[in-house]
């Protein structure tokens, strides 16, 4: 199991930077799409587990989903997390197992990353 680092994190950040409007501050979902992610874990040959901007975290979930925005931040449980987006999982190929896994691996990269 690999962990994999978007090599071009610079360009990824400024996809979730907050706008201003007035006082406040705007957060809004920017274009989504298969590179967008900073950590990912193949956990089979069509599925992978990701750790992506969200709102000033990471959330984590799966690459491909058959239900859109199916994720949790990475301070949640790792029980927590694959129990709320296993059902993206896909087929039989892609095993709780490797999931879990792969969900402690994209973690502890987030941890390092935040400097927690």
């Amino acid at each position: 199991m690999e962990l994999q680092i978007n090599k071009d994190l610079s360009e990824t950040n400024t996809k979730y930077a907050n706008s201003f409007l007035g006082n406040g501050v705007v957060q809004i979902t920017p274009e989504i799409d298969e590179d967008y992610w900073i950590f990912k874990v193949k956990v089979s040959e069509k599925q992978a587990v990701i750790g992506f901007p969200k709102f000033g975290t990471i959330g984590i979930g799966f690459q491909k989903e058959v239900d859109w925005n199916t994720n949790l931040p990475y301070t949640c449980d790792t029980m927590e997390i694959y129990n709320h987006i296993k059902h993206n999982k896909g087929g039989k190929a892609t095993t709780q197992e490797n999931c879990i896994a792969a969900i402690k691996l994209i973690q502890d990269a987030c941890y390092k990353l935040k400097g927690a």
